[in-house]
């Protein structure tokens, strides 16, 4: 046993976290820093020189390719096979355009995103219209419109029998089923199966003279990487089928499995890097069509399935540019940023490490760095720990994997929200522009008693 030396100053160990998705697979060591430069061929400084910082840009390519792996995917298993792209996720008009052009239904869940779906010249009989809060005229114009809507709550099975006793025709409806597949259940939507709610809504249904039962349907829960739970949602589904085609005489026409496919990003409770965890579309389609097409082969039917993804899609054709407006270093010594996209637009930082690169170019290995957003609040972080080189103000930061989400669940807090671009080819095209002050403004109205002496307006105004 050799004795330190006593001469020698103590000197304290040093302990330096190292997360798993820094470092490489090899080695362990950290990998080394690549920067950044541009998105498709097109350079982030000539991107954000023209659009403004912070930057929402598109890939049409990685946008229409995720979509056909995962249509792909099924269709080549069973081909009838119906996909809904879920509107919730990112309902940007020509983001939906785009995949519409590709063959994708619309999935929607309010009057809002109905609207957005028909004037995108979708038909009704390929919207499905989903959510525990339809209105009354919107469940209307959907069944005038030939849309399926599959009902909730008992509430909206009876809201809906008013509404096609007022409509005078046959409309056609599903029933929404949770179930007993993991934990916690996604129980706060639709008729729960164990307990015989399902069942009842079923049977209420084919009873009315002007309601018919086309379909089943299911949302087992979100970023679900265990394609089992699908196995399972799609066998209690044609249980459920087969019971009603015995007792109700009735056949389902569509088994419809809903969305909750994860994408490449990494959850803060996830070890390894969300890459290395997720299926991808061919895993969860032979799973889920063996099990449809087994099961139905014994049933002697053949339902056509439906599934509503939307993040799988979507998430990895969006990055999110934004500049460094700030470094700082904390009291230990540590380095940190400031940048000028906050949590404002990024809302999924509060789940996601997400995947950052900076443009500059480094020959050193990244060093573990805060990334901070521009709201006044200590909770605007972006990243904990990014691996970043040595930056300066001014320098871009992109922020990858950010279609799903953001954009729907942005928010005017402080700041406008940015423009939003599409690169395709040689070309970039605004999907929506910045936004200025009167979008954020315009619709405010002041009393004239509250106006400062001598105004003559009793809308709001830039100083």
């Amino acid at each position: 046993m050799t004795l330190p030396d006593p001469k020698k100053p103590y000197v304290k160990p040093a302990l330096t976290r190292i997360s798993l998705d820094e470092t490489d697979k090899f080695t362990g060591a950290h990998p080394k820093y690549l920067p950044c430069r541009e998105v498709d061929g097109h350079p982030l400084s000539r991107l954000v020189e023209d659009y403004g910082s912070p930057l929402y840009v598109v890939s049409e390519e990685t946008l229409r390719r995720s979509y056909r792996e995962m249509a792909n995917a099924f269709t080549e298993r069973y081909p009838r096979t119906a996909v809904a792209y879920s509107y919730k996720t990112n309902h940007l008009s020509g983001i939906c355009a785009i995949l519409h052009q590709e063959g994708a239904w619309a999935e929607v869940v309010s009057g809002f995103e109905y609207d957005i779906a028909r004037r995108l010249g979708v038909p009704g009989e390929r919207i499905i219209f989903n959510g525990p809060c339809k209105r009354p005229a919107e469940m209307h114009r959907a069944f005038a419109d030939g849309a399926a809507v599959n009902l909730d709550s008992f509430d909206e099975l009876e809201q809906a029998e008013a509404v096609a006793e007022a409509l005078g025709r046959t409309s056609r409806v599903g029933v929404r089923v949770n179930m007993e597949l993991n934990f916690p259940a996604w129980d706060k939507f639709g008729f729960n199966l164990e307990d015989g709610q399902a069942e009842e809504a079923c049977r209420r249904i084919v009873r009315h003279r002007y309601l018919h039962l086309n379909g089943l349907h299911c949302h087992i829960g979100t970023y679900v990487i265990d394609p089992g739970l699908y196995r399972r949602a799609v066998e209690n589904l044609l249980s459920l089928a087969v019971r009603i085609r015995e007792k109700l005489n009735t056949p389902i026409d569509d088994i419809d499995i809903g969305g909750g496919f994860p994408s490449r990003n990494t959850l803060h409770s996830q070890l390894m890097p969300g890459e290395t965890l997720a299926p991808t579309p061919d895993q969860y389609a032979e799973i889920i069509c063996t099990a449809l097409t087994s099961r139905s082969r014994k049933l002697n039917f053949s339902p056509r399935l439906i599934l509503e993804p939307g993040r799988s899609v979507v998430d990895e054709s969006m990055v999110l540019l934004s500049r460094v407006v700030a470094v700082k270093k904390k009291r230990d010594g540590k380095p940190f940023i400031i940048i000028d996209a906050g949590v404002n637009v990024l809302s999924t930082a509060y789940y996601y490490r997400h995947d950052l690169a900076a443009d500059r170019e480094s020959s050193e290995a990244g060093e573990p760095t805060d990334v901070f957003g521009p709201l006044c609040m200590q909770i605007d972080v972006i990243r904990w720990g990014a691996p970043l080189p040595p930056l300066r103000p001014g320098d871009i930061i992109t922020i990858r994997n950010v279609g799903a989400y953001n954009l729907s669940q942005s928010l005017q807090f402080i700041f406008p929200r940015p423009a939003v671009i599409l690169v395709g080819g040689k070309t970039v095209e605004v999907l929506r522009r910045a936004e200025t002050f009167e979008d954020v403004k315009g619709p405010e109205q002041i009393p004239k008693r509250l106006l400062p002496t001598g105004g003559s307006t009793a809308k709001a105004s830039p100083r």
